[in-house]
């Protein structure tokens, strides 16, 4: 399951995410993976969230950032929310139809596994494409 939190910047998305991951990671038995560019949210995230600062890897597009995610459900197959901070700064990307296709291929590498995705966009409801908007 994919969710898109979409806004303009100071709408509260980043708030809002902080108190879902902080709700999930007290949780029995949940495994949370929280993806951000830069260290913003390290002293706001409950210390079971594994962060993950995408400064520290090489992933500069939305087909790497699947990889990735990819390379983390490899490595760690019991992973049960997977948070993505401010989506276009962790891809390096604002193209809207590169993050479209992002969501398309994610939901289908997600189909037979138990994974909510959460995903912040700093971008309005209405400028969203309807392919983007059908997960927020």
């Amino acid at each position: 399951m994919i969710r898109v939190i979409a806004g303009e910047k100071g709408t509260g998305k980043t708030a809002q995410l902080v108190d879902d991951i902080n709700a999930q990671a007290v949780t029995e038995n949940n495994n949370i993976v929280c993806i951000e560019r830069g260290n913003r949210l390290d002293r706001l995230l409950k210390y079971q969230v594994r962060l993950v600062d995408m400064n520290e890897y090489p992933c500069s597009s939305f087909d790497q950032l699947l990889s990735f995610i990819s390379g983390i459900y490899a490595k760690d197959f019991d992973i049960t929310h997977i948070y993505i901070d401010s989506i276009f700064k962790v891809a390096q990307s604002e193209e809207m139809k590169d993050f479209a296709a992002f969501l398309e291929q994610l939901d289908a590498f997600l189909k037979d596994k138990n994974i909510a995705v959460t995903i912040i966009c700093s971008s309005s409801i209405e400028s969203l494409d309807e392919s983007i908007r059908k997960f927020t």
